[in-house]
């Protein structure tokens, strides 16, 4: 067997963790750039960049709905073929990878006829106005085009992240990332596209990074390789992977939903300003959210390693060293929030008006992301030892029995209902991670008990 293969279930934890989270914080910190430059290009476009600002915000939910899809199948089989691993079972993590393959292009290909179809509808359903409507329509049309690279992007290259190969998965949102980066000025103001350059520029990048992701899934170095003998759609072995992956869905395709909820209230208590306020804030709570992603995506190919290898101990200081780490991260970004809103808020806009305005509402937004860290931890293992059950009612509570309710319920019990509304995000964060971390501390031990019996 060649040792490198092997390299997750001996090397010492702390060292291992930290080679793997390392580029995976790195590649979450350029993934965030790519995520958010549109928007900070945008926003600075002389005349028009706060009503573009808020168009483009308004797209959000569908390229959410979007990502979704690709995490559907990544976060399910990844860490399936990872426990595959652990078991020693190449053939079948490869037959994994190829089915997963196949189903992305299938995703993809009904996702871009849709959205080119009913693009126009689904922007006025999720918040746009009058005023913002042709912005959002025109970066939409171009982005539906880039479907099936943002799909094949996101899905494949959890499976170089799954192998330990951390850094070349850190390539590939840094390819993206710079072309997108030295795109989108020159489509947006040198050519004068506006949101319609943005939108280009972003479909250009994710193409550069899906060709990457292919070229090294494909090559020699990959110990898990794309296929043709493998590159099937077999539902039987994707069964218990889209079971898995249903959490991450449902966490990212409820915040399309969430989009629509917040975006609908806010522009009826608040206006064009509110939304584009809103913008902000998710921005912003990406800054804080991506890096955390980071340190448990380099968590996860150790604890679904071990945990299909039935050592316990690996499995339970993998976790504590991955929740301190997450909690530390959590506390300094929820401070610098709470210290520095208008900072954040200038990265977005140029307009005086609206950076008044986004300064409250960050600080009353990201009001718990303090306390993010805990619940990024559990959800992470909940993933990685394939508790498929657990990972989708933590995703539930949190999204649609707690947040949703609570954004309709807040302003018809505060006097200043736009204020509310921003409100209702740390309000639910705060009960979320208290029934997460209480499942979790049953869970766990169970888990544990049932490998080393």
């Amino acid at each position: 067997m060649n040792q490198n293969k092997e390299f997750l279930g001996t090397e010492p934890i702390g060292r291992l963790l930290f080679r793997l989270a390392v580029p995976t914080v790195v590649a979450q910190f350029i993934n965030m750039l790519y995520n958010i430059v549109d928007r900070i290009y945008i926003g600075h476009i002389p005349q028009i960049g706060s009503l573009a600002l808020t168009g483009l915000g308004v797209c959000m939910p569908i390229i959410l709905i979007v990502s979704a899809f690709a995490a559907l199948v990544a976060s399910g089989s990844a860490p399936n073929a990872s426990i595959s691993m652990g078991q020693k079972d190449y053939d079948r993590a490869e037959h994994i990878l190829g089915s997963s393959a196949a189903l992305l292009l299938i995703i993809s290909a009904v996702l871009t006829l849709a959205l080119l179809v009913f693009h126009r509808p689904l922007l006025l359903a999720f918040g746009a106005s009058e005023n913002t409507i042709e912005y959002a329509a025109g970066y939409m049309r171009i982005y539906a085009l880039g479907t099936v690279f943002v799909q094949l992007t996101l899905g494949l290259n959890a499976f170089i992240t799954c192998q330990g190969f951390t850094r070349i998965s850190m390539v590939t949102v840094l390819v993206g990332a710079v072309s997108n980066i030295i795109l989108d000025p020159i489509f947006i103001f040198v050519f004068g596209m506006g949101v319609r350059g943005a939108a280009l520029a972003t479909i250009l990048s994710q193409c550069a990074s899906a060709v990457w992701c292919v070229v090294f899934l494909c090559g020699k170095k990959a110990n898990l390789r794309l296929k043709r003998s493998c590159f099937r759609l077999n539902l039987k072995l994707l069964a218990p992977c889209l079971a898995l992956g249903a959490a991450t869905f449902i966490m990212q395709g409820s915040e399309s939903v969430l989009f629509v909820c917040f975006n609908s209230s806010l522009l009826k208590y608040g206006g064009d300003i509110a939304v584009g306020a809103m913008t902000i804030c998710t921005s912003v709570l990406q800054l804080a959210m991506l890096p955390l992603q980071g340190i448990a995506q380099g968590a996860q190919p150790i604890l679904s390693y071990n945990f299909g290898a039935k050592n316990a101990g690996r499995v339970r200081r993998t976790f504590f060293l991955l929740l301190s780490s997450c909690m530390v991260y959590a506390f300094a970004m929820w401070l610098a929030v709470q210290l520095m809103p208008g900072v954040f808020a200038g990265i977005f806009t140029s307009d005086a008006q609206l950076i008044l305005f986004a300064r409250g509402a960050l600080r009353i937004y990201c009001g718990a992301v303090c306390l993010f860290g805990i619940q990024i931890a559990c959800q992470m293992t909940f993933v990685s030892t394939g508790n498929a059950v657990c990972s989708i009612i933590v995703a539930v509570v949190r999204k649609f029995v707690l947040l949703i309710p609570v954004i309709y319920l807040l302003p018809h019990l505060m006097a200043d209902q736009t204020r509310a509304v921003y409100m209702a995000e740390p309000v639910s964060d705060v009960i979320a991670v208290a029934f997460t971390a209480i499942l979790f501390a049953f869970q766990f031990r169970k888990a544990l008990k049932k490998i080393t019996e």
